[in-house]
């Protein structure tokens, strides 16, 4: 066989790479998921990498007061704090337990894009109204889509897709990103934005709220609790970014009968009324937002809040839910008794919520480690590249973990495995995530009923990633603290 000439191999165009899409992609995080600072000092007041820096902020009296919401910021008169980029490194919030980085979804979509300045990084100011991030995110992606299309690298790219269209934007959005992205679809803040956008993909977006929001609120009320809940409480108390992510739909459950939260739940909660009500007005003008080419990522398989009871302004969780009948009316059994629903979710949002829409796929994860997840980052590219198979079924067995989001150094505590039935082939680790400790052996698991459990000791003070492996190899995480706190005032 005769080989090509030198000059024959240097004309021979080089193959294009491989799934290089010429849209505009903006990345948007969750809640907590932006480093902020204060616009005068430039002192970071969220988000620094060191674990030193967040034990200190959590555990040391009015660690986050820098945070709290001013007078002139609730009347609208922001600017003071500014957000600075995508968290780079994990953080840990009480409840919430934890925020894995975005940097694996950022490289993730840098490997489909045409050029690095296809891909924007939203960060924002999550302490405010999601509605007021959305106009910002708004503006953004129209300076974004703008300036991309008039980018050489733009033009390059068409010219190597089948049907050299113009690019469009792609919003990936994760958690409370999810609800921002909808807000800044409104056609009153950018009437073409919506037909400018090809697809967007939300990874646990808690389209109808969160359980989990309203028991922050009331976080040891009456009741003594460890430092770190109670800052959490009073940080939010009067934060609209976390009267946004109330429930919004029946979850108090009351008398064998359910019905939705109010505002004036929401203040005997130890919330705010009028946050609430503003909130709840929202909400009910975002669902009719729609999301162009939607996807949604749901995470499952964890125990998760999905309703609540309500006695004398301190609130209780409960792990199911009620359903409606074709009628609208609740599903009761032949006693006329409400009939309960475990549906899971990812540990801080209930399936019901996030997974919306008729593109829906599934992953037993923790909430914070559903934008780090490796089968959700191939959902992720295979939607940029505009791949209708969108990658490997996401559904599967996996397993659900359960732990505490703090604990004491020294002191053992419980971890749950839910989902299995045999410690054969399942591996847990429980290491340091910034290296500074010694990574402690993985507990022993044993069966206990219906689940697999280990007792578990961290040596030190720090933060620490516990990860379960399955034998199907699908992983499961959480972040949790350990932290010697002596303040248990309420």
């Amino acid at each position: 066989m005769n080989q090509p000439t030198a000059n024959q191999r240097k004309s021979t165009p080089a193959p294009e790479k491989r799934g290089i899409t010429q849209d505009a992609v903006i990345i948007v995080p969750g809640i907590m998921g932006s480093e902020l600072r204060d616009a005068e000092t430039g002192a970071t007041l969220w988000g620094l990498s060191t674990v030193r820096w967040l034990m200190k902020a959590w555990t040391r009296p009015g660690g986050l007061a820098a945070l709290h919401m001013t007078d002139a910021e609730l009347e609208g008169n922001t600017g003071r704090i500014q957000p600075v980029q995508l968290l780079r490194h994990s953080a840990w919030t009480p409840y919430l337990k934890g925020c894995e980085p975005y940097t694996d979804l950022i490289a993730a979509a840098h490997a489909c894009v045409a050029h690095p300045d296809a891909v924007l990084e939203f960060p924002y100011d999550w302490r405010l109204p999601i509605a007021s991030n959305g106009r910002l995110l708004a503006a953004a992606a129209r300076r974004h889509l703008t300036a991309w299309l008039n980018h050489p690298a733009h033009a390059q790219a068409r010219r190597a897709r089948v049907d050299e269209r113009p690019g469009r934007l792609v919003f990936v959005a994760h958690s409370m990103g999810g609800l921002v992205t909808q807000a800044a679809l409104d056609p009153l803040h950018d009437s073409e934005l919506a037909g400018d956008t090809r697809a967007v993909i939300t990874l646990g977006t808690p389209f109808h709220g969160a359980v989990k929001a309203a028991a922050i609120l009331n976080t040891g009320r009456k009741t003594p609790v460890p430092l770190p809940h109670k800052q959490l409480r009073e940080l939010c108390s009067t934060m609209p970014g976390l009267h946004d992510l109330l429930p919004q739909y029946v979850c108090v459950l009351n008398d064998n009968d359910a019905r939705r939260l109010t505002p004036s739940d929401v203040e005997h909660l130890g919330g705010h009324r009028e946050l609430a009500r503003l909130a709840a007005d929202f909400a009910a003008k975002r669902t009719a937002i729609e999301l162009p080419g939607h996807r949604a990522v749901a995470g499952t398989g964890q125990i998760t809040a999905q309703s609540l009871t309500l006695r004398d302004g301190v609130m209780q969780t409960h792990c199911h839910t009620v359903r409606r009948n074709s009628d609208h009316t609740f599903i009761r059994d032949s006693d006329n008794n409400l009939k309960l629903f475990d549906v899971q979710g990812d540990g801080t949002v209930h399936k019901e919520s996030a997974a919306i829409g008729g593109a829906v796929s599934t992953l037993p994860l923790q909430h914070g480690a559903v934008a780090a997840d490796r089968f959700a980052l191939r959902a992720v590219q295979e939607l940029l590249r505009d791949d209708i198979h969108l990658g490997p079924p996401m559904g599967g067995p996996g397993c659900g973990l359960d732990i505490p989001d703090l604990v004491s150094p020294g002191q053992s505590w419980d971890l749950v495995i839910t989902g299995v039935h045999s410690p054969a082939g399942i591996s847990c680790h429980i290491t340091a995530t910034d290296g500074s400790t010694a990574a402690p052996l993985g507990p022993r698991l044993r069966l206990t009923g219906r689940h697999l459990t280990a007792t578990a000791t961290l040596p030190a003070p720090g933060l620490y990633r516990v990860t379960v492996t399955t034998p199907d190899r699908r992983q499961v995480s959480q972040l949790i603290l350990a932290a010697d706190v002596t303040d248990n005032g309420s």
